[in-house]
């Protein structure tokens, strides 16, 4: 994964699919998209320098992805309040949206650097 850009609220991560990271159907594998966009979601969260920690999340795949494709996660903010944040996960290859993932928030205390 690549740490392409991050900022108050947002962040984008990449990948390109190997074959380890491919399934026994010849697809990539959902957990290595979810991992992608789970880490664009930590980063777009504890970007504003507050210790911040998933409290749920969850995905849902538009397509399969395939072998050597360049996958793109661009994470968000939806809301923030208090404690608490939402925050809206987009997978896409190129143009296209192959998942979409929302992720909930809880800030733990303390600043990360």
């Amino acid at each position: 994964m690549t740490l392409d850009a991050v900022a108050p609220g947002t962040a984008t991560v990449s990948m390109t699919l190997t074959e380890d990271m491919v399934n026994g159907h010849a697809i990539g594998h959902g957990g290595y998209t979810f991992t992608l966009a789970d880490s664009a979601f930590a980063f777009a969260c504890n970007s504003f320098n507050r210790a911040t920690v998933a409290a749920g999340a969850e995905i849902r795949f538009r397509r399969p992805t395939r072998l050597g494709e360049r996958l793109v996660a661009t994470a968000t903010e939806r809301s923030r309040e208090g404690r608490d944040g939402v925050y809206d996960v987009l997978v896409t290859v190129g143009d296209e949206v192959v998942a979409v993932f929302v992720g909930r928030s809880k800030e733990i205390g303390g600043t990360l650097f």
